[in-house]
């Protein structure tokens, strides 16, 4: 055992001895750079920076060329023999602009981005640490290219190229987000996200059905949450950040704190982040529609009308938060890299704001309108193997298990029956990725899926008085919803300006549900669906010189019918309530993207895309019947049968535009602008509005850059959607929009000013300091039951070790 425990340590030494350690600083500061990237194409290899600037990259050993990336400085091109020359030390020089960023949305593995056909915006860590955005939703909103609705203060439901909720995609750390009760409503599931703990977020523009299967219609929002780093020394390495938080239109209080343990061969990253939200107070100049200067309160077992002392409060908004990360990694050789993760978060209860809005017969609808603790809690070991044979250089294996559980609970104004509905999700899935660089001009990406997700639905109604329990319908049936999927994506280098990338796809559904009919006739008591989707993609992108890029994308994209879709009772509006149809198929996607990245004498970025997307076979909410009625009495009210149904063409196009101007002394301008319509296909032949076609909107910005001072002036804004123009199915929600001067609902334009600051006082400790809405407008985001928030102090100081 002795001459074993000799030999082994002998080796480990060996190891040791042999491996290489680069460092990457700033030519301006000398600080180091974390997450630089080295590629080398052969070998076929990559290395990372930690926080201290340091990559080993023994795995890059006698490469002629290696490209180091890092995002906002220029791309250096060495071989290994240079680096060595330079005493492994390598200095990055800043650069105004840079299209060589490194992005893995596209295909889940590490691409440059001026190689892929589709639009991809990044947010840094950096980003967010500036902007302090409050939840996961208001992260996407600050790339000025996500346009987020909100109906509740404890949601955010991004709207991305005319397209919402179920038809795009979320992934966390390359693992699906998405369940089969995601619905066509708008949803909050984005919040069980952790800004603090995200690394890298990507957003991908347009179809990506062909890597990622249902559901990416409109887009992909890949989430990469914060890798453990080994040491690259004998001692143990060790990093972190602290945050602490407060912002005054909500009263936000917030603490965050994550540490990296690391050592040769193995890491751990702990992350907690907790949050409390007071009542949303709104701005003081705009639509007095906006205003419900009340709230419901019961008082000895009477529901009464309380007059509020603020009538900008929006009484009930508050909520708190709580989420937890734990990861692990195993890294025995250079060639094999294990990560286990583990995710959990909680929400309190929270008032949906816009339910709390409605009125009937010159009362409040409801004394209670919330959805209850909202719990997401995941499990993902991630095993990646690097070895350049016949079949790939590079596999990964992705297997986890995910927890969902959200609840919708109610009661009618002075009425003694609170209702509960509760839901809750077993997801699994397997993910095989694998690359195989074929030659020297082409590489290859292909892979298979599995998801399970078991859906567990249950209805419960309690008298307040007597505490008495009884069931009530469920929200959906009890069901299994299932997909396989095979992929493969090819990418060929005719020629150092062009790239061509080509893809397919198939993927094979499966749904069984079981109904219960005790509450409502249905005239059957399951649905069962077991069809295919055939999705494909070809793109190509020119380079007529380093500062010129010209992309085109056609593609296509499906999303199978979920148990949300075919199993749903609810009151989608006032009068009406939505029933199951089990006669539902795939709705398709046909997409064309066309455009271009322009770099103008290193001082003017201009980046333009255009899109047109078809929706077939579209699953909409119509006119429907139970049994040979057309209406039923729902909580108490006659109500016209609704049901989705593959009933209509929907399309969308239009055009994302972008500049960035940079100006002498450490100033910058930038603009992002967003403009799409949308439309569809109603009964009778003619169309409507598409109710997530945002209106135009964007973020303008005035930049400032010096040392350890960052200064940012920005101007966000909406553009008018006028009552003409209002998607049929919002044209009647009173409780959400303002009044036109013939009393129709319309979303009024708005704009916000805002100014944020961030200094660095040492190289532990920043402050982070801003107003947003300085001007206290009163406005509210298109479809949004929920007005923004006014006069906005926040302030955070965090420390970094």
């Amino acid at each position: 055992m002795k001459y074993i425990l000799t030999t082994f340590l002998m080796l480990a030494s060996l190891c040791t001895a042999h491996s290489q350690t680069v460092t990457i600083v700033d030519e301006d500061t000398g600080n180091p750079i974390e997450l630089a990237t080295l590629i080398s194409q052969k070998p076929n290899a990559i290395a990372t920076t930690n926080s201290e600037g340091k990559a080993d990259i023994t795995n890059l050993k006698g490469a002629d060329i290696i490209q180091i990336h890092m995002y906002g400085y220029k791309t250096r091109t060495m071989s290994y023999a240079d680096i060595e020359a330079f005493n492994f030390k390598i200095i990055l020089t800043k650069d105004n602009f840079n299209l060589d960023e490194v992005v893995v949305s596209a295909t889940r593995w590490r691409q440059y981005a001026k190689d892929i056909p589709s639009k991809i915006a990044s947010i840094s860590p950096q980003q967010v640490t500036f902007q302090n955005p409050q939840t996961a939703a208001d992260m996407l909103g600050i790339s000025g290219k996500v346009y987020v609705q909100k109906s509740q203060q404890g949601g955010g439901s991004p709207m991305i190229r005319g397209f919402a909720t179920n038809r795009l995609l979320y992934t966390v750390d390359g693992i699906r987000m998405n369940t089969a009760i995601f619905r066509g409503g708008n949803i909050q599931n984005i919040i069980n996200l952790d800004p603090f703990a995200v690394e890298d977020t990507e957003v991908l523009f347009g179809p990506g059905s062909v890597i990622y299967g249902s559901d990416a219609i409109g887009g992909v929002m890949s989430f990469q949450t914060l890798r453990p780093q080994l040491s690259l020394a004998d001692s143990v390495f060790i990093t972190g950040n602290a945050t602490t938080r407060y912002a005054s239109a909500n009263n936000e209080k917030t603490a965050h704190f994550d540490v990296n343990v690391g050592w040769k061969k193995w890491a751990l990253v702990t992350s907690i982040s907790s949050w409390d939200y007071d009542h949303l107070r709104q701005g003081s100049n705009g639509p007095d529609d906006y205003l419900k200067p009340y709230y419901v309160q019961t008082i000895d077992s009477v529901d009464r009308v309380i007059r509020q002392e603020d009538p900008l409060l929006q009484i009930p908004s508050g909520y708190s938060q709580i989420n937890m990360m734990q990861k692990i990694r195993f890294k025995p050789s250079d060639n094999l890299d294990i990560n286990y993760g583990f995710h959990y978060s909680e929400t309190t209860s929270y008032g949906r704001y816009d339910r709390h809005n409605r009125r009937r017969n010159d009362a409040p609808r409801y004394a209670l309108w919330n959805y209850g603790p909202q719990k997401w809690m995941m499990n993902n070991l991630n095993i990646n193997h690097h070895k350049e044979g016949i079949l790939y250089d590079d596999l990964s294996l992705r297997l986890a298990q995910q927890g969902f559980e959200e609840s919708r609970i109610d009661r009618s104004f002075n009425s003694t029956t609170k209702s509960e509905q509760v839901e809750m999700v077993d997801a699994y899935s397997l993910n095989l990725d694998l690359s195989k660089k074929t030659s020297d001009r082409n590489s290859v990406f292909y892979g298979v899926e599995y998801v399970l997700n078991n859906v567990t639905s249950t209805g419960e109604a309690t008298n307040i008085d007597t505490g008495v329990s009884s069931e009530i319908a469920s929200r959906y049936p009890q069901a299994n919803w299932q997909s396989l999927g095979v992929y493969i994506n090819n990418e060929f280098k005719p020629g150092e300006k062009l790239t061509l990338q080509t893809g397919i796809r198939y993927n094979q559904f499966i749904l069984d549900a079981e109904f219960d009919t005790t509450f409502y006739p249905f005239p059957f008591t399951e649905a069962n669906l077991n069809n295919g989707a055939l999705t494909g993609s070809i793109g190509a992108v020119f380079k007529p010189t380093e500062s010129w890029i010209i992309r085109a994308n056609l593609g296509t994209a499906f999303r199978s019918p979920n148990v949300d879709d075919i199993g749903k009772v609810f009151d989608s509006e006032p009068g009406a309530v939505t029933i199951p149809n089990p006669a539902l198929k795939a709705e398709y996607a046909y997409n064309a993207d066309l455009g271009f990245t322009k770099i103008f004498d290193n001082v003017l970025k201009v980046d333009f895309t255009a899109y047109y997307t078809i929706l077939d076979n579209a699953l909409v909410r119509r006119d429907f019947q139970l049994n040979g009625d057309d209406s039923i009495f729902y909580d108490g009210q006659l109500s016209q049968v609704q049901a989705l149904q593959n009933a209509a063409v929907a399309n969308v196009w239009g055009i994302q535009a972008g500049a960035e101007l940079k100006i002498a002394g450490g100033f910058s301008l930038s603009t992002d602008l967003n403009y799409q319509q949308g439309e569809e296909e109603l009964d009778e032949g003619t169309t409507s509005a598409s109710r997530h076609a945002a209106p135009f909107f964007g973020i303008n910005r005035l930049n400032y850059k010096k040392k350890a001072l960052q200064l940012q002036f920005y101007h966000s804004f909406q553009g008018e959607r006028s009552a003409a123009d209002m998607p049929i199915g919002e044209s009647g929600k009173d409780e959400i929009y303002a009044k036109d001067a013939n009393g129709n609902n319309y979303a009024p334009a708005w704009y916000t000013l805002n100014f944020k600051a961030l200094y660095q006082f040492t190289d532990i400790f920043s402050l982070t300091a801003g107003v947003e809405n300085i001007t206290d407008q009163r406005y509210r985001p298109y479809s949004s039951g929920l007005s923004g928030a006014g006069r906005n102090y926040i302030i955070s100081l965090k420390a970094s070790f």
